[in-house]
């Protein structure tokens, strides 16, 4: 049977936290870069250890007014300090709680930005630099970001999308069309099929691409991401996949 990680993108505001931890494996906290404060983060970090779903850090470029989906200009030192300062504000939760951090996911445009811009990748990575023994990224399949953390020594885990739909260089389609989401649970669980099972994906024009993928993500602000994981939960055993728990 094939094993694969789910995770979603929690602590966005979206207050669907409880209802989706029975069904994902792994979970990423907005850490107040784009969504998400003390509170927030404390309340959804012992969810998670409730629930048994492993903790990442969703860290973003600084701008909640944007959610986080623009790119930002702004300075190295800059960057690096408010990834930092992110990922600290949920370790310390995490420390004062007992468990443990399995993993780093970057969030929207910063995510997207560091997929093809090596610079910026090895500006991200540096923030990183502690981590990077003993913690796993998140990043895309064949992406600048997977090249540089693997030639500077660090773990990754491919991520693809469940509910996303791919340009043929894997790029995600952008928001802005409005085809980018995947709302329908069967069209969703089909990808997920042909992700595992094939080590292909579906593209915008219809052609199939390679992809390799450890962790699958379904968006928590997705609004049908609650039927989705739940569908996918029902379905998967069916096609001899089971959740990674």
């Amino acid at each position: 049977m094939d094993k694969i990680d789910i995770n979603c993108d929690v602590g966005e505001g979206i207050g669907n936290e409880e209802k989706l931890f029975p069904f994902i494996s792994s979970c990423n906290i907005a850490c107040g870069g784009h969504a998400g404060n003390r509170q927030t983060m404390l309340k959804i970090v012992r969810l998670a250890g409730r629930f048994k779903v492993k903790i990442g850090v969703h860290p973003s470029y600084p701008d909640k007014k944007n959610f986080g989906r623009i790119s930002l200009d702004i300075s190295n030192n800059l960057l690096i300090e408010s990834i930092q300062e992110q990922i600290k504000s949920l370790t310390s939760i995490l420390k004062m709680e007992k468990l443990d951090l399995n993993h780093i996911k970057l969030h929207g445009a910063l995510y997207n930005d560091v997929a093809k811009n090596s610079s910026l990748a090895q500006t991200v990575l540096a923030s990183l630099e502690i981590y990077k023994r003993k913690t796993p990224i998140y990043v895309p399949y064949a992406s600048v970001m997977a090249k540089e953390a693997i030639n500077h020594g660090f773990s990754v885990m491919y991520e693809a999308f469940g509910d996303r739909k791919y340009h043929e260089d894997l790029r995600l389609v952008s928001r802005d069309s409005p085809r980018a989401v995947i709302t329908d649970p069967k069209e969703v669980l089909q990808q997920v099929i042909s992700i595992v099972k094939n080590k292909k994906i579906k593209t915008s024009n219809g052609n199939s691409v390679n992809i390799l993928a450890d962790t699958i993500c379904i968006h928590g602000d997705n609004p049908f991401a609650l039927q989705i994981v739940s569908y996918l939960s029902e379905e998967l055993p069916n096609q001899n996949i089971q959740l990674k728990k």
